[in-house]
């Protein structure tokens, strides 16, 4: 079956966008690809909530438009913020008709405020703001008969010109590995939407799933796709600093929105000094003053100190915290968490325009994968399933009408693209060394392209990765292409890609920080 829309990314992007497609025409065949079970993914994970302005009296969508640009940096396409933010509450709306349920306050939805923000706008349900938008949407997608659904399948490599014998400049569809079998599937479709994700899993530390290894990201760069700012990646200042079940766990921001401070390990509130929002400043200044801290420190983590908050708002508010804390032996609110920043968000991805076209005919991004101009250098709290939905609209009535249109005939799609060449080789001994390799990787990317960074370190970090690559290219042309290689393959690309932009930023913006930016860059200034 040729299919009309292939999505590939099973979060608040993917699944949004194939819900309105599948509604305003039920006629088309649509497939989505889910990486694991389609409740897991980015999504579920998000605390926090959605950036809507809702309270007209005290806020207004101009305050939302200039905090969104000033946590950008100015780096944001200030057409896409305005147009993003006026659609807010059109598509929170639609959200809530499909059944997502928000925090209330009598009759007036519960507005929180977070990092970055100057007005309460801040949509939320409790601290699983992301899991009960996940379900929503999961169960909801399964009621339309047009739609196959196939878990536990990754995107291995997008199918384009270069598979095929008619040159029309444009992508097929992409093959896929079932993680159960491990082999690879050939899905045709007229058009590709690519929501991935980001790929948190380049470093040792991220608030992401293991699994966010930016598969989309990879493909699309072997693909020749144009990929913008993948070097502004966003360290989210509060992680708790152990572990939970052998995964990071994020102290949500709204916590410092309801009055939680930070220490240094000498219980000196330190923020003060640093910007005048304090622990309400936006991300970036937070989790560089958090890192500095712990810097000139013996202790490898401050301190989150939510005394103010009372148990029962920590109860309510905070549930998922609150019983994960009481598991790691921390008494809320008397105890103070241990905290450390930790890779949370690419600003940056795949280049598309606003209706989240990429440059590949046939082929669209939405989300954290994409690169869409609102973020800019920096990411405001919240913003970013506000960015899945309104795009994710916009790409769907963009997608419907483009299939209206006359498109390649049937058998370009099937006879010019050739099934996957792999089958019969071994996969022996590929499990222990992609895990190794695997490690140096993100050892790597957290030493030399984190949230401080120095030219020598790039250069080191460049350098290992070009080591790492070509052993994996040896796995990949010798042993049969397995789940794990298949993410290990895109994350070297990822993590290439990075680097040689970050090698390219002249300045410091946003998330992206040299230490040594005098030193290479104020001289050649000063002659010029």
């Amino acid at each position: 079956m040729l299919n009309d829309l292939l999505v590939i990314g099973t979060g608040i992007s993917g699944l949004t966008f194939a819900i309105k497609v599948a509604e305003l025409n039920p006629k088309l065949k649509i497939t989505i690809i889910s990486k694991g079970d389609i409740s897991e993914g980015n999504t579920r994970y998000a605390q926090g909530g959605i950036a809507v302005v809702r309270n007209l009296k005290d806020d207004s969508i101009d305050k939302h438009i200039r905090d969104t640009i000033i946590a950008g940096d100015g780096e944001c396409d200030r057409s896409v913020v305005k147009f993003v933010v006026e659609e807010a509450n059109a598509r929170l709306d639609e959200l809530i008709n499909w059944g997502a349920e928000f925090d209330m306050n009598k009759e007036q939805l519960d507005l929180g405020i977070e990092g970055g923000h100057s007005e309460k706008r801040i949509v939320h349900y409790k601290d699983q703001t992301g899991k009960q938008i996940q379900d929503v949407l999961s169960t909801k997608i399964k009621g339309f008969s047009n739609i196959i659904l196939l878990e536990n399948h990754t995107l291995v490599d997008l199918i384009t010109d270069h598979h095929s014998i008619e040159k029309k400049g444009r992508c097929y569809g992409a093959y896929v590995i079932s993680q159960e079998k491990e082999e690879i599937v050939k899905i045709c479709s007229k058009i590709t939407v690519l929501s991935t994700g980001g790929a948190g899993s380049l470093y040792a530390h991220s608030t992401n799933p293991s699994t966010a290894t930016g598969d989309g990201l990879g493909a699309a760069y072997r693909a020749k796709v144009r990929i913008d700012n993948l070097a502004y990646v966003q360290f989210h200042p509060t992680a708790l600093r152990n572990k939970v079940n052998k995964n990071i766990f994020l102290i949500t921001e709204a916590v410092r929105g309801a009055g939680g401070i930070l220490l240094n390990s000498k219980k000196e509130r330190f923020m003060l000094k640093i910007d005048k929002r304090a622990e309400l400043a936006p991300r970036d200044i937070v989790a560089r003053s958090i890192h500095k801290q712990i810097k000139e420190q013996i202790e490898d983590y401050v301190w989150l100190d939510g005394s103010k908050i009372s148990v029962d708002i920590w109860k309510s508010n905070f549930p998922t915290i609150y019983k994960t804390c009481v598991s790691q032996g921390i008494s809320l609110p008397n105890d103070p968490i241990p905290v450390v920043p930790a890779a949370h968000y690419f600003c940056g991805g795949i280049k598309v325009n606003e209706y989240s076209e990429s440059e590949l005919k046939g082929l669209y991004a939405i989300g954290e994968c994409s690169s869409t101009g609102l973020h800019g250098a920096n990411r405001l709290a919240s913003n970013s399933l506000l960015e899945a939905l309104v795009f994710s609209h916009r790409a769907a009535i963009h997608a419907i009408q483009s299939l209206k249109k006359p498109l390649l005939p049937e058998e370009v799609f099937y006879k010019a693209l050739p099934i996957w060449n792999g089958e019969g080789y071994s996969k022996s001994g590929t499990l222990s060394e992609v895990k190794s390799l695997r490690l140096k990787l993100q050892k790597n990317m957290t030493k030399h392209a984190g949230i401080f960074k120095t030219h020598e370190g790039l250069k080191l970090a460049e350098d290992l990765i070009n080591q790492i690559y070509i052993k994996v290219s040896k796995l990949y042309n010798e042993k049969k292409l397995t789940y794990g290689l298949s993410e290990l393959r895109n994350m070297v690309s990822v993590s290439y890609l990075l680097i040689k932009q970050a090698q390219q930023i002249k300045k410091n913006k946003g998330v992206f920080y040299i230490q040594d930016y005098d030193k290479f860059y104020r001289p050649l200034q000063k002659s010029t």
